[in-house]
């Protein structure tokens, strides 16, 4: 009796009860606040007594307060089962041989709803069910090192990749994907730009903002977009590919660098800072927008550097910051620190004498700017050039989780400090740049009458 009620309880439950409502049944729904029709969807096991959640025609879902609810009628009963349809995935010799590395991101996936978690599709077959088009791209293998959230991934699942890469490129894959959760995605793809130079054909990061059982699910099309550019794509380097605009146009490669993700949950969250991607793609056709790139070669030759100290941290500078969060860090036995300073890379008088101690104790020290966009300039106002008298390094324009990332892979590799410097400052994969476009920096503002005609002329 009780599985007929799954993961509801307490007033919830009592409602189901009361109307004589079973989870899966069609439900007509009246409330307080109007009708509702949908399929009553079994409960997260950690969620509240309050609700019952409804998934609407539309493939929404909806949670509806008990205290709202007046009268619920059950119309039909059919038990969903929320499983990809696996199908044996077509090979063909005319096509590339394309590796999918799996991290734990949700490209294709089914919702398990009585723990409310999202599932990943991930053996070939399984993807073939979900995404058919994948067939006429490539011949699709897969290999699931590890299913992480992205925010538990770290220096052991940087070094772990690394490795796979370089296996399948010595193997004659022609063509690598990830999938990766969006959140710390451009984390990894820093790691892997330094941690595999020169490879000889693309490695293309991906993921979804919004689930596959979700309609708005931007999952399908950015498997298709990265499947393409691993497949077709004259690139040769580490890249993320997601979507470029917030509709379905087209996606968007970045340098793996140079890109961030800028939204918790727009489908374009990810842009390229200081410069311009790489490409766009398309349903089968790429279109490169940068005249700078590593091309697709046909040798098994990549240089694989999988080292990283794991105590370097990432400062973010705020006003009134005490010098006793940079004493506690060398205190804890931090080799390097990444800060984020103000302006021009600026940080306040009280902290001098706890930079002073960490470099003295040999502590490495770089400073980046929390604009994102632009370089670091200690010599123009007295603050930044009493910094460097004690021993703080201008990272250029390094984005400061990029410059956080190769301080770890330098100290992993030496702790002399000079080397580590070298390191630093000698561009492995476009992480420092000349100088930046005037297009690579574009933030529009809405409400400015040029802007408003603007997005009416393009987008209606």
């Amino acid at each position: 009796m009780a599985d007929i009620f799954k993961g509801y309880k307490g007033g919830a439950l009592a409602a189901l009860k009361k109307y004589k409502i079973r989870v899966w049944s069609e439900a007509h729904v009246s409330t307080s606040r109007g009708e509702f029709k949908g399929i009553i969807l079994p409960r997260s096991e950690n969620d509240d007594a309050n609700h019952i959640v409804l998934k609407l025609a539309t493939g929404y879902n909806v949670g509806i307060a008990i205290d709202s609810i007046e009268d619920m009628k059950e119309h039909g009963y059919k038990e969903a089962h929320y499983k990809i349809p696996e199908k044996e995935f077509p090979t063909s010799p005319d096509r590339p041989n394309i590796k999918l590395l799996g991290t734990g991101g949700t490209i294709a996936s089914r919702l398990d709803y009585r723990t409310g978690a999202v599932i990943p599709a991930f053996s070939p077959g399984e993807l073939y069910g979900a995404v058919p088009e994948l067939a006429d791209i490539c011949n699709l293998s897969t290999d699931k090192l590890f299913a992480v959230f992205s925010e538990n991934m770290g220096p052991k699942q940087y070094i772990t990749l690394a490795k796979a890469i370089e296996k399948e490129i010595k193997n004659g894959i022609d063509g690598i994907v990830i999938g990766h959760g969006t959140d710390t995605m451009h984390h990894t793809a820093a790691a892997l730009s330094f941690m595999v130079q020169n490879p000889p054909v693309p490695i293309v990061m991906v993921g979804s903002q919004r689930s596959s059982d979700r309609p708005s699910s931007d999952a399908a099309l950015n498997l298709i977009h990265a499947t393409y550019t691993a497949a077709e794509s004259e690139i040769a380097e580490v890249m993320v590919c997601m979507f470029g605009p917030t509709s379905d146009e087209y996606g968007l490669l970045h340098r793996g660098t140079r890109v961030r993700k800028m939204h918790s949950s727009y489908r374009s969250t990810f842009r390229t800072i200081g410069d311009i991607p790489l490409a766009m793609v398309e349903r089968g056709k790429i279109t490169h927008l940068h005249s700078t790139f590593a091309r697709r070669r046909n040798d098994r030759n990549v240089k694989i550097i999988a080292k990283f100290e794991e105590r370097v941290a990432l400062l973010y500078y705020y006003p009134n910051m005490h010098p006793d969060i940079i004493d506690s860090m060398v205190d804890n036995g931090y080799k390097g620190i990444v800060i984020a300073g103000t302006g021009l890379g600026h940080m306040n008088k009280p902290v001098y004498p706890a930079i002073e101690r960490a470099t003295k104790a040999g502590v490495a020290i770089y400073m980046t700017v929390q604009t994102l966009w632009g370089f670091v300039h200690m010599f123009v106002y007295e603050t930044g050039r009493d910094m460097v008298a004690k021993g703080v390094i201008p990272a250029e324009n390094m984005l400061p989780e990029v410059a956080y990332i190769k301080l770890g892979w330098a100290l992993g590799q030496t702790n002399d400090l000079e080397k580590v410097r070298e390191l630093m400052l000698t561009p492995v994969s476009h992480e420092i740049t000349d100088g930046e476009p005037y297009n690579g920096y574009l933030v529009y503002q809405g409400g400015i009458p040029e802007v408003e005609e603007f997005l009416k002329k393009f987008h209606k």
